[in-house]
């Protein structure tokens, strides 16, 4: 395939309001406005705001008449026609004027968590500022963790004051080894493209592989497509390390991880309690157990403006690190500049990375002090070493397997676009709220909203009110819910809520393969179907590789779905980096590059090689699925859509559908 340009507009600045997944997402809008195919009849500017509104781009809290105000100031002739520049121009100036608008309702200007929730839910992207500090202090751990891979070493290191880092990240491999330090093994780097020069296709290869595995290990990359790290785009690119960083950091800010964490507790409910907190809450906890030890008064709330007066942290290293603590300590100096650069002098004798600067402190940067305070966490933690006072503990971990299915529906979930990031789906999802969520999205229109109640939720019985709905839309859609009521979800019961969202994942796949444009009309798909397929795929490729079921042992080989893949794209698999499967060794090995090759194609997959080599029969369909679904998909989109589906990036194309190449490629079922 010859290299992606993307769509073109002829104003630059006009161009650079928006990503290229947000072009294409409002070219789709524009065609639909004309009419079927896009050949209907003309809009009037007049008509634009109704059918903006009735498409849903321009936000629902502006009244009829200041939506025409913009157009009016926009274009004072409401009597022509609009072309799609006009129309980006009123998408531009619309929600611009809604941010601005809605800001000022809420009292909220000048906050940035306020308006970036707002902004995060937009169709366009209004504020693509970065911050020079967080960008100095990324480079810096870039340096510091990838300065010695022999691809990079010509690059690294990198100067921060410069815009090398986004010019680098051009080729999608810095992107691709900074996923693996922060969760080891996520990509294999066979599946790597990594030469000097790397051809359109080889780079949206790296790119594709890079987005699907960000999903997989947990970050947000809606509205940001392949072309658009092609391009280096600042924000978007930073705010994607920016995440990759945040989840290394916070690798071990976990119970699993960090047993000793049991000493902030003193039973088991309070255990539970611990456990369904996100990893920056634990950290919170944590900071304010050892500040209690060194007699400091305030709790700390965030890592913002309640640290920027650096008392906390000085109070914090002479708890953890002692001997590396000065007579002339932090509380004696009164210039909050002056202590935050003790409190840095202080980390550093403890061997700490700086992840922010005196003035960083000062001015509360969130994402710099948390990177901070979790560096700080890594480095020494202080707590105790002695297993004996954790052993009511072992009654609260779940079995690997468990384990493993938690982790692969809530990353399933999280890449749906819903409103809230789920952090354990066993407590996150009992108000019913956010399965509701996941119902709509995979079912639109199929949940009674003004039946449900949404959070914060107080009284207990609302909960269950949302949760009966839950098991009511399940039972409508079929699903073996036989004894479940709304107050088991309510209660965390993990069996019933680990299959209740097998069976919603699997729901999602086969309903998005039903509703492709060359499975319309026909009967539902089935396990059987999917099976049929990737049999005959094989077959016809010439290969003699077959599966009896998604139990098939000889699947743990890896050598059948390295076939399938093959067979829908033989360039993809180089297979001089197969081994024969014959030993645990190589079956992982296999496993391992299925997985990256997937995500390369444009498979947004979360499994782990461990579920290939014992033939998880659930993952085994959604793999299979996910394939099937690329693959089914890629020849009928519309001209201007095609590189994204090919590159993997449709998940973020259709901001408000339910078309979600993450979703779909993580769902399926084990024929139960």
């Amino acid at each position: 395939m010859a290299g992606f340009v993307g769509i073109l507009v002829s104003d630059p600045w006009l161009q650079n309001q928006f990503t290229q997944v947000e072009l294409r997402s409002l070219k789709s809008k524009f065609m639909a406005m004309r009419g079927p195919g896009g050949n209907g009849s003309s809009i009037m500017v007049r008509d634009l705001a109704a059918e903006m509104s009735r498409m849903k781009i321009s936000g629902d809290g502006l009244a009829d008449e200041e939506k025409d105000s913009f157009l009016s100031h926009l274009f004072p002739n409401l009597d022509v026609h609009v072309d799609f520049e006009a129309f980006l121009r009123s998408a531009e100036s619309s929600l611009l004027g809604f941010a601005k608008a809605y800001l000022k309702m809420e009292g909220h200007i000048g906050r940035k968590n306020s308006s970036s929730e707002f902004l995060k839910a937009a169709t366009t992207t209004l504020l693509h500022t970065i911050s020079e500090s967080e960008k100095a202090s990324y480079v810096g751990h870039i340096n510091s963790y990838l300065g010695g891979d022999d691809f990079l070493k010509r690059h690294i290191p990198i100067d921060p004051l410069t815009e090398d880092l986004f010019e680098i990240s051009k080729d999608g491999v810095l992107l691709c080894k900074l996923i693996n330090v922060a969760v080891p093994g996520t990509i294999d780097e066979r599946a790597i493209n990594t030469k000097a020069m790397l051809n359109p296709w080889e780079r949206n290869e790296n790119h594709t592989l890079c987005l699907n595995s960000a999903k997989a290990i947990g970050c947000t990359v809606v509205n940001i497509g392949t072309q658009d790290l092609v391009e280096g785009r600042p924000h978007l690119v930073l705010g994607l390390i920016s995440q990759i960083i945040k989840i290394q950091l916070l690798a071990d800010v976990n119970l699993k991880k960090t047993p000793q964490l049991a000493e902030l507790v003193g039973d088991s409910r309070e255990m539970e309690e611990l456990m369904s907190l996100p990893p920056e809450k634990i950290l919170l906890r944590w900071m304010n157990f050892q500040l209690k030890k060194g007699g400091f008064k305030r709790a700390i709330t965030n890592f913002s403006s309640d640290v920027k007066d650096s008392e906390a942290y000085a109070c914090l290293l002479n708890v953890l690190a002692p001997e590396h603590s000065i007579k002339l300590s932090g509380k004696n100096v009164k210039d909050p500049l002056e202590r935050a650069k003790l409190v840095l002098e202080h980390a550093d004798r403890m061997g700490c990375k700086r992840y922010l600067t005196p003035k960083d402190i000062v001015d509360g940067s969130p994402n710099l002090n948390l990177a901070f305070v979790a560096h700080i966490f890594q480095k020494r933690n202080g707590l105790s070493s002695q297993q004996k006072q954790f052993s009511f503990l072992d009654a609260t971990q779940d079995d690997t397997q468990v384990s493993r299915e938690e982790r692969a529906f809530r990353l399933w979930m999280n890449s749906l676009g819903i409103s809230t990031y789920i952090n354990n789906v066993f407590e996150d999802l009992r108000d019913g709220w956010i399965l509701l969520e996941a119902i709509d999205k995979s079912s639109p229109g199929i949940v009674s909203w003004k039946f449900a109640t949404k959070p914060p939720i107080r009284m207990p019985f609302r909960k269950v009110e949302n949760c009966n709905q839950v098991v009511k839309i399940g039972k409508q859609l079929k699903f073996s819910l036989v004894n479940v009521a709304g107050n088991d979800i309510v209660q965390g019961n993990k069996k019933l809520i680990l299959a209740f969202l097998w069976q919603l994942m699997r729901y999602n796949i086969l309903q998005l393969l039903k509703n492709l444009k060359s499975n319309s009309c026909e009967k539902e798909i089935t396990d059987a179907d999917i099976l049929n397929w990737a049999n005959n795929k094989v077959k016809d490729s010439g290969r003699q590789s077959r599966m009896e079921s998604f139990k098939d042992r000889s699947l743990s080989t890896g050598i059948f779905f390295l076939e399938l893949l093959s067979a829908v794209d033989p360039r993809v698999v180089n297979w001089s980096l197969v081994t024969k499967g014959e030993n645990e060794e190589e079956k992982k090995m296999n496993a391992s590059y299925i997985i990256s090759v997937a995500r390369k194609l444009g498979c947004s997959i979360f499994l782990l090689p461990e579920d290939i080599l014992e033939v998880n029969q659930k993952m085994m369909l959604t793999l299979a699925a996910s394939i099937m679904y690329w693959h089914s998909k890629k020849p009928s989109e519309d001209k201007f859509l095609a590189s994204d589906i090919e590159t993997g990036s449709s998940a973020e194309i259709f901001c408000n559908t339910t078309v979600d190449d993450s979703a779909s490629e993580s769902s399926t079922d084990d024929g139960s």
